[in-house]
């Protein structure tokens, strides 16, 4: 054999053998180049999760600069016993209490009617979604902020009703916005803002009710539907967003983080950067057109950095599976197969996220509704909600705006419309199936 021969058999020799030794090193765990990519893709995954999980649970965005400085809202808080917290819908993270706190409360002996047992809650950073900041001496309570937590955590009430340990995500339908507003003792920027009086400003925010928000109040000023009835639509829950593109009730607002960055800037009152052309449209935002929401560009920014780690832990978030008992097996299993099948649910809610793959939005008349809600959005259509978890946020209607009581009403509705000639027994097992989702 010549000697480049040999020097060619040698050369192929070493590169099989190096290749057999990086294919084993990356099945086996070992630590080469791309074992050790692979492993800082995860690190850095985990890293996004327990940062974004700290900025959706504990970051005000600022916001104590709007809530505190401006409405004054911790003056009102600082008036409230536990019970009236409660009351309010606002939930407490029982693994944020000191233990003799939690003992007390467990025992019944914390006195839930005294004022200054609230501001110990807040001392502990235990009200979900409500930040207090106190004097140098801990003692009055100085500014308050509101963070994601506020609308989209509940507990488990594990330690009293409204008392346990946080539930990230799920929409907390018994949660009263509105009341909280109206107990600010200054709401004059926003009634400035909308161009009414305070009184008015309570009088709407009050006509909200538990469980429900109008986010867009603050961009076209309207109050009410046609024929009268609050313009807000129900809290959706934070969970089960992955793989799902619009998100909103109307949809075609943009993705989560967009969601993300329009919420802490304008809803939340949070300082940071705010980018939509669209809210530019005097016709149809006559409020977000005068006030410039359409390009909000503070100087100093604590939103926009914060939004990637943020949309990573929402997308983290799972829908939590329903309790053991809670539905027929039976009964869902025969709702499978007419959710496939005879009623054709799945066309729109295509498993296993249950919303469209792609472009997931409708048009009031394909879904058989009336438009008022859908034109107070850019593109004037409905969103396909995903049904996982739909178990967890039963209270306070179905639909964007809860018109629908009951499960059964929904299913009544889409029966007529497309004409399914359902049986009550069918429609009853179609139940227990979106119930085991």
């Amino acid at each position: 054999m010549s000697t480049p021969q040999s020097l060619r058999l040698v050369a192929c020799i070493l590169v099989f053998a190096g290749l057999i030794l990086t294919s084993s090193m990356i099945l086996s765990g070992c630590p080469g180049r791309n074992g050790q990519i692979s492993r800082q893709v995860e690190l850095d995954a985990l890293s996004l999760v327990n940062e974004g999980r700290e900025i959706f649970r504990h970051d005000t965005f600022g916001s104590e600069a709007f809530w505190g400085e401006t409405l004054r809202l911790h003056e009102a808080l600082a008036t409230l016993s536990p019970q009236d917290v409660l009351e309010l819908g606002l939930k407490v993270d029982s693994e944020a209490l000191p233990r003799n706190v939690a003992q007390a409360i467990r025992n019944g002996e914390l006195d839930l009617d005294d004022p200054a047992n609230t501001l110990t809650l807040l001392r502990n950073d235990a009200v979900l979604g409500v930040k207090g900041f106190f004097d140098t001496k801990g003692d009055a309570l100085t500014s308050v902020g509101i963070q994601c937590a506020l609308c989209h955590s509940t507990v488990n009430d594990s330690l009293a009703s409204g008392i346990g340990v946080r539930l990230d995500g799920w929409a907390n339908r018994d949660l009263n916005v509105g009341e909280i507003i109206a107990a600010a003792p200054d709401l004059t920027a926003i009634a400035d803002l909308l161009g009414v009086t305070q009184s008015d400003v309570r009088t709407v925010v009050r006509s909200w009710g538990a469980g429900k928000f109008d986010a867009q109040l603050l961009l076209d000023g309207i109050t009410e539907r046609p024929g009268g009835g609050s313009a807000a639509t129900l809290i959706p829950p934070a969970f089960g967003l992955a793989g799902v593109n619009e998100h909103t009730w109307t949809g075609s607002w943009g993705t989560v983080t967009y969601w993300n960055a329009f919420v802490a800037n304008i809803e939340m009152g949070g300082q940071g950067t705010f980018y939509d052309p669209r809210l530019n449209n005097a016709e149809k935002y006559p409020i977000a057109a005068a006030a410039g929401f359409g390009d909000i560009r503070p100087k100093t920014d604590l939103v926009t950095a914060k939004l990637p780690a943020l949309h990573f832990y929402q997308l983290a978030l799972l829908a939590p599976e329903p309790p053991n008992g809670s539905f027929e097996v039976a009964a869902a299993a025969r709702g499978r197969e007419l959710f496939a099948g005879k009623a054709d649910c799945a066309r729109c809610h295509v498993p296993p996220i249950f919303t469209e793959p792609g472009w997931n939005l409708h048009t009031p008349e394909e879904i058989g509704i009336d438009d008022f809600q859908a034109n107070r959005a850019p593109d004037e259509v409905y969103r396909t909600a995903p049904l996982k978890g739909l178990w967890s946020h039963t209270s306070g209607g179905f639909y964007h705006d809860g018109r629908f009581a009951a499960l059964q009403d929904v299913i009544d509705h889409y029966d007529t419309h497309f004409d399914l000639d359902l049986s009550a027994t069918e429609k009853a097992d179609i139940e227990q199936y979106l119930l085991s989702l």
